[in-house]
């Protein structure tokens, strides 16, 4: 179970450059039955794997931007490990209910980002990229007013979130990079594998010392499926318009938040009440 799941895994993060924490935390939680703290440590190591073995290829396709990747993955470091540190002092349903809000906003964020990039698509494909050029033109202006200010926030931001939740980053490097830095997809998708490495080894250095416990057969196998995934999933961004898999991460992300919510959130307010 845990080779074929990672698999899967492996072709959405592949495929997408995100989703591979989102999914594996939840799976290694309520299918492979790991307490939420070993799942969040374990999911770093699967997603940091499985993104270094997916680089190469969407490297050669051109699709990472190296540079950028650098910067912002560095600048993430120090959230990383703050969000790392902070975790240790979370009840598991808390981190779960925490982490099924946050999907719900980012998937919602993406949604939107589709039907702009569907009406994109439709403006070239009418020969009128003169008013994206004009759109982008005024977006990369207001972009610019506050552009490091922006990076430094949204990479640390990401940083955080990576090392508090223990999902490799993707969730979030993706849209960032879209949202702020004026990605397209494909080449977020593909330059977020970069910052997933980065981000997921600091996130694993924050949990050194914490009180962790590794099943390294589930794990290992989970991987090798996620890594052969991860190589499977990259040709599929040149065959797939970036509208299309910007939609199928939004709602991905949705579904797993539904899928977390409705596990997290009752467990957690019968520890309230």
């Amino acid at each position: 179970m845990a080779f074929i799941i990672g698999l899967a895994v492996g072709i959405i993060v592949g495929a997408l450059g995100a989703g591979g924490g989102i999914l594996a935390v939840p799976i290694l939680v309520y299918l492979l039955h790991q307490d939420p703290h070993d799942a969040a440590a374990a999911s770093l190591m699967i997603v940091g794997v499985t993104a270094l073995v997916a680089l190469p290829g969407r490297w050669r396709a051109g699709d990472v931007r190296v540079k950028d990747g650098l910067v912002f993955g560095a600048l993430s470091v120090i959230g990383s490990l703050l969000g790392g540190l902070l975790s240790r002092f979370v009840s598991s349903d808390v981190l779960m209910s925490l982490f099924a809000v946050l999907l719900v906003a980012v998937g919602l964020v993406m949604l939107r980002r589709a039907r702009l990039t569907r009406k994109e698509e439709r403006l070239i494909a009418a020969g009128r990229e003169d008013e994206i050029v004009r759109k982008a033109t005024w977006a990369a202006a207001a972009r610019d007013s506050h552009g490091l200010l922006l990076l430094i926030v949204s990479a640390t931001l990401t940083g955080f979130l990576t090392g508090f939740f223990g999902v490799g980053g993707g969730f979030a490097v993706v849209p960032m990079l879209v949202l702020v830095m004026a990605f397209g997809m494909k080449q977020a998708s593909g330059t977020s594998l970069l910052v997933m490495v980065i981000a997921s080894v600091a996130g694993l250095a924050s949990r050194l010392g914490a009180d962790i416990h590794i099943d390294w057969p589930v794990i290992a196998l989970f991987a090798v499926g996620s890594s052969l995934g991860g190589v499977l999933g990259g040709p599929l961004t040149k065959r797939v318009p970036s509208s299309v898999l910007t939609l199928v991460f939004a709602l991905l992300l949705l579904g797993v938040a539904v899928a977390t919510g409705i596990q997290a959130i009752p467990a957690l307010y019968a520890d309230l009440t």
